[in-house]
């Protein structure tokens, strides 16, 4: 079934996307819809196809998600803060057969191109023009008019990078998904209603505000997209287009409720009914703030982008049950294990595992060790450190594993190390996330440099920026002359971090 076309049929007058000034209804959505997607399929484009999608937020790159998937091509988000040489490892890591470039995006596009791969495909989103390159509006305006075959099999296919703890970033492949089984979780989180108006707020590269981006869309809702957020921007969108839903992450609820009084009045909010947290730990004041500002619409979820949305927190449970990321979303089992894989009693932190489920994803692109890694027989964890309540609560507290999680952004220590290694003054580094009121936590690097050398921390930060995206660059960094070893010679990380987090509850 095209669920895309059967909008365009029930409401072909009613906007499908809105972006800025411009607004495109379902009946034209899905006509250019349509004829991209003969367009791309006449370019060779077939079922499983990797899709690069590296451009911002935009109509545009929603409509160039829908057709690709319409063929069957697995749409490959791109985090815009890449350097050039990041980008083009995975494109061909993913094997990418066309790429989907944004105006801002030219440059890394053209310092990539020599060496892409498996790329036959450069295909522009926006004003600029390229001889190198195809532009979508050429493909839009010479594609068919004919409905289009929809690979339904290929509607929830998708695979997102996550930055690797061997140092490079792993694809997180989901083939196929069917959409219908995460209507439940959905009903939860109060998103399920075809009139709803869906606003995009965070970036659509990341798995969640892309993802929501999509399930608002086969709602047959109205999706109104940031092309970049501004958190009196989004007060105003949400005033002007009486939206009802939305995904932020912390970082961005925290940006809007800090806002001075003055300019939060100025605001109707009063539409919203679902505003969905999620991607970080979210301070209490932060929750606090917004119930306060958008009444009993804040709701929260555990998950991640390998096994989707695990755990649901309901707004009449937010102060009930503080620090908490609520408990099992419809059709979830969790676990609390220990490294023995013993079922641990309430309030004994062990490792949060979650039984296989329709949602979780096939494999790590690639990397079948990784993907191994993750699994317990049916059991499935990403590493995160838990504890659940007698009520079935879960509290998140600490990782196993060393990801910082900056702002909603996952960074794996593992990579940075790997690039300041290669700085002929250092001996040895650890990477680690430190507490940061604004972020949640801030990359900082503990630096061993060679005997004999002097070295200032502004030359650490600078050998990072050159090689690494912005977000991965430390933050802050800290000068030792040796570092805490076991018997075995193994750095013992957990010494040099604890200093930072010693006396807070919770260690993320």
């Amino acid at each position: 079934m095209d669920i895309f076309a059967a909008h365009a049929e029930r409401q072909p007058d009613r906007p499908a996307i809105v972006e800025d000034e411009r607004a495109v209804t379902w009946r034209a959505f899905v006509d250019a819809r349509n004829r991209f997607a003969h367009a791309l399929a006449g370019l060779g484009l077939e079922p499983g196809d990797r899709v690069v999608l590296h451009a911002g937020n935009s109509l545009d790159y929603l409509l160039a998600g829908a057709a690709a998937r319409a063929v069957g091509a697995v749409p490959v988000p791109m985090n815009h803060r890449l350097t050039a040489p990041e980008v083009a490892y995975i494109l061909a890591d993913a094997d990418a057969t066309a790429v989907f470039v944004g105006d801002q995006f030219l440059s890394v596009a053209e310092a990539v191109r020599p060496g892409a791969g498996k790329v036959r495909e450069w295909i522009l989103i926006g004003a600029e023009r390229r001889p190198w390159a195809r532009h979508l509006d050429d493909l839009v305006a010479a594609g068919s008019p004919a409905p289009y075959p929809v690979n339904a099999a290929g509607l929830g296919a998708s695979m997102v990078y996550t930055a690797g703890t061997t140092g490079k970033p792993k694809g997180a492949l989901r083939r196929a998904a069917d959409p219908a089984a995460a209507l439940p979780t959905l009903h939860a989180l109060g998103v399920v209603d075809p009139d709803h108006v869906h606003l995009v707020a965070g970036p659509l590269y990341h798995s969640a505000p892309g993802a929501f981006a999509v399930w608002a869309q086969m709602l047959g809702n109205t999706v109104v997209v940031m092309p970049k957020f501004d958190p009196e921007q989004a007060l105003r969108l949400i005033e002007r287009h009486r939206c009802t839903t939305t995904f932020m992450a912390p970082t961005l609820l925290k940006r809007i409720v800090d806002l001075p009084a003055a300019v939060r009045g100025r605001y109707d909010v009063s539409s919203m009914r679902a505003l969905v947290i999620a991607a970080a730990p979210c301070p209490m004041r932060v929750k606090e703030a917004a119930l306060e500002m958008f009444g009993p619409a804040v709701y929260e979820f555990y998950g991640s982008t390998e096994l989707g949305i695990n755990t649901v927190l309901r707004p009449e449970d937010i102060l009930r049950k503080p620090g908490s990321c609520g408990a099992a979303a419809p059709g979830m089992e969790l676990a609390i294990l220990d490294d023995a894989g013993t079922r641990l009693p309430p309030r004994q932190p062990g490792e949060l595992f979650v039984r296989r489920h329709p949602g979780v994803f096939d494999e790590y692109h690639k990397q079948p060790e990784a993907t191994r890694q993750t699994a317990r027989g049916d059991w499935l964890s990403v590493g995160d450190v838990a504890w659940m309540d007698e009520e079935g609560f879960v509290y998140i507290c600490d990782r196993k594993r060393d990801m910082i999680i900056s702002g909603g952004v996952n960074i794996y220590p593992a990579e940075i190390e790997d690039v300041l290694h290669r700085h002929p003054k250092i001996q040895d580094v650890a990477v680690f996330g430190v507490p940061d009121e604004d972020w949640g936590e801030r990359v900082h690097a503990a630096v061993q440099p060679r005997a004999g050398q002097t070295l200032t921390a502004p030359e650490v930060v600078d050998f990072a920026r050159e090689r690494l995206a912005g977000y991965k660059v430390p933050r802050e960094v800290s000068f030792h002359a040796d570092f805490p070893r076991d018997a075995a010679g193994k750095l013992l990380k957990r010494l040099l971090r604890e200093p930072y987090w010693a006396g807070r509850a919770s260690r993320v």
